[in-house]
């Protein structure tokens, strides 16, 4: 394991790796700690910052890595879950922002977007050809 393969990416890819990982730890805590209180309330507002900078950065990786693509061929299979995210973000938000007997509800889209956002896109990441598989590979 090296992250090499990383720190030798753009930096836009960098973002995207590091406030992911950060984003998936954080989730993990969030899930397991006391609901409401004081940290959760402002571990999660880190959490949403970070998912927003995975969200935003995830757009910018392929251009990145090839210079001049044309805008339609930015995006990739795995862009469905830069979309189904920003979805989550802006729901999960939404939610919190309406307060009340709401806020109970900025669970569903919050666990989604750990799940598909995080988890999945994130096992996705490591496969063969990619970044993340070079970091845990080598190669």
């Amino acid at each position: 394991m090296s992250l090499q393969p990383l720190f030798d990416s753009p930096w836009v890819i960098q973002v995207h790796a590091f406030s992911a990982l950060a984003a998936f730890f954080l989730g993990i805590i969030q899930l397991s700690s006391p609901k409401g209180t004081l940290p959760h309330r402002t571990l999660g507002a880190i959490w949403v910052i970070l998912m927003i900078a995975v969200t935003v950065s995830s757009v910018f990786i392929r251009p990145a890595l090839v210079p001049g693509l044309p805008f339609m061929q930015w995006f990739s299979f795995i862009h469905l879950f830069t979309v189904l995210t920003a979805f989550g973000l802006f729901g999960g938000i939404r939610f919190l922002l309406m307060g009340g007997s709401n806020m109970k509800q900025h669970k569903g889209p919050f666990i989604g977007m750990f799940v598909g956002g995080l988890v999945v896109a994130g096992a996705l990441a490591f496969l063969p050809g990619r970044i993340m598989n070079k970091v845990l590979f080598g190669g």
